[in-house]
């Protein structure tokens, strides 16, 4: 039996491998959690909501089996644009519940065949841009400067300063402390990641980054006593609840009374096309990074989002996507199937409600750490020399993409990345829209045309040049049995060329589409050229096979 017969066995026959990887995937989350929900200007604990739905519900329905799901930093200026002009938070998750809507109806519309249509080029941009902004952003967290919140994916932060900038203001506000929990986080991980290391058995259960945390939370306790001691705002703050009923006063329910207002389902379609999109690209890239190389259900997972967004948006919740920083870290730490995502809700919900103070004694500074790995994993040197041996039209989009991503932020620089991509798309098919092969018989020369499956507008220039440039007193075959269609223009090129033939002592012969049983669409307005061509051109008739 395989391994990936292993895995198939079910949900519960990988515990060993998934309870560890949740672990590093909750330790990984929680602080995202509440960054993006600081960002977006909203109650920090709507952050851990939107974690808790997203790992629990999300992952329970999604068929993606190592995909997290969560609140996004794609999202965090939408939703604090959104609240301040909705004006209250209760009417935003009413935007988000009617977005949750939105994106279960395009399930049913199996709207998700959309994600199939990102190249691998730029989906691979995407993880190393991706790779590259988490090392970035987290350099001021390892250096004790935490004015920037977590997980912060854009070029501009909020402060008015940008990635780069950051980490000139860095310099001005060092932590020897936070910089010497960095250093010992990060060689606990390095040493974890050793070959000796991973052939010991404990290290399959012990994860090297909750050793790296626990270490962490450790000397943050020595160094308090001293003139190293950690500022608040250089440890996770999780709001603390005097008790189980101040902990579910936390969740906060939509307001009913603005179903009639346009602004609420102007906001909710923006979230449902925002949220599905960045879905549907970290789906696909999740797909990639899988050692299996499963594929999962585009269509099953925007409905996955749709019930997410909406069971969020009901309790008081952010919006939803799949996201990579989570669905990598997961991976990374060895999950198999997606009960590491479900345990990681679990394991929000659970520690937020009984042990918020002992979570609060964890400083960024460790975090910084195991989110360096993760970043230098997505973004190794041995892939950019990958993308570049495969030539340019794959290694330009590759990095326009992660520029983007770096300058801009992730939805832009995806979209720069299919510009391009698309650009060598249309060269390529503007280059090649036939094959010609010229050969010598007893009867004289034959210059066979070849035109591919798909001839548009497109390969006009081509075409007529080509056949403008045929010499006279030869014999020209144009053979259209591979195409599938013909563009109006390409037909009209064709038939000029046939009916100027007869001056030139140019033989012609077509050879026509061959239909075998199979249900394809009939070139009918190449048929008809060839039927108009073959009346005016008397004795130089087209043979038409």
């Amino acid at each position: 039996m395989n391994q990936l017969d292993n895995v198939k066995k079910g949900v519960f026959s990988n515990l060993k491998d998934d309870l560890p990887a949740s672990l590093v995937v909750f330790l990984v989350a929680m602080p995202l959690c509440l960054g993006i929900a600081l960002a977006s200007g909203a109650p920090l604990f709507s952050g851990i909501i939107a974690g808790i739905v997203g790992g629990i519900v999300v992952g329970a329905i999604s068929g993606s089996q190592l995909g997290v799901s969560g609140p996004a930093a794609g999202l965090a200026v939408i939703v604090l644009t959104a609240i301040q002009d909705l004006g209250a938070y209760e009417i935003f998750l009413m935007a988000v519940v009617i977005g949750g809507i939105l994106q279960l109806i395009l399930g049913f519309l199996k709207a998700g065949i959309i994600g199939y249509y990102f190249p691998s080029s730029v989906i691979k941009g995407m993880l190393a841009g991706i790779g590259i902004i988490i090392i970035l952003k987290q350099i001021p967290h390892a250096f004790g400067y935490d004015k920037d919140y977590e997980g912060s994916l854009a070029f501009n932060n909020p402060d008015g300063h940008n990635t780069f900038s950051e980490l000139f203001y860095m310099f001005q506000a060092i932590s020897p402390g936070a910089l010497f929990i960095t250093l010992v986080s990060l060689a606990i991980l390095i040493l974890w990641e050793q070959p000796f290391m991973k052939a010991k058995s404990f290290t399959k259960i012990i994860q090297g980054p909750l050793v790296a945390v626990i270490s962490a939370i450790v000397l943050g306790l020595v160094l308090q006593s001293t003139s190293y001691a950690l500022k608040a705002e250089q440890m996770v703050t999780i709001p603390v609840a005097d008790s189980i009923s101040g902990f579910f006063s936390q969740f906060t329910f939509p307001d009913f009374s603005q179903l009639t207002n346009p602004a609420v389902y102007i906001t909710g379609i923006t979230i449902a096309v925002v949220a599905s999109l960045e879905t549907l690209l970290c789906l696909e890239a999740t797909d990639k990074l899988d050692p299996y190389k499963r594929v999962s259900p585009a269509n099953l997972e925007l409905k996955a989002q749709g019930i997410g967004n909406i069971i969020s948006g009901m309790i008081g919740g952010l919006p939803i996507t799949q996201v990579i920083v989570r669905s990598s870290t997961n991976i990374q730490s060895g999950g198999k199937t997606k009960l590491s995502a479900i345990a990681h809700g679990f394991l929000l919900i659970l520690s937020a409600m009984l042990i918020p103070n002992l979570l609060n004694l964890i400083p960024l500074a460790s975090l910084a750490a195991i989110l360096f790995l993760v970043g230098y994993k997505l973004a190794r040197p041995v892939l950019f020399k990958e993308m570049y041996s495969a030539g340019k039209e794959y290694f330009i989009p590759f990095m326009v993409t992660i520029l983007g991503i770096v300058f801009t932020d992730l939805l832009m620089g995806i979209g720069l990345g299919m510009v391009v991509a698309i650009f060598y798309v249309l060269y390529k098919n503007y280059q090649k829209p036939y094959l010609l092969d010229v050969k010598q018989t007893d009867r004289g020369e034959v210059i066979r045309l070849e035109l591919s499956e798909d001839v548009t507008f497109l390969n006009k220039a081509n075409i007529l040049k080509t056949l403008n440039q045929m010499p006279d007193n030869t014999k020209v075959i144009i053979d259209a049995s591979r195409c599938v269609e013909i563009e109006h223009d390409v037909n009209e090129i064709i038939e000029d060329f046939i009916e100027g033939a007869k001056y030139r002592n140019i033989e012609v012969e077509v050879i026509n589409r061959k239909y075998r049983g199979i249900q394809e669409n009939p070139v009918k307005i190449f048929e008809r050229t060839l039927a108009v061509a073959a009346k005016k051109n008397g004795k130089l008739n087209p043979q038409v096979v």
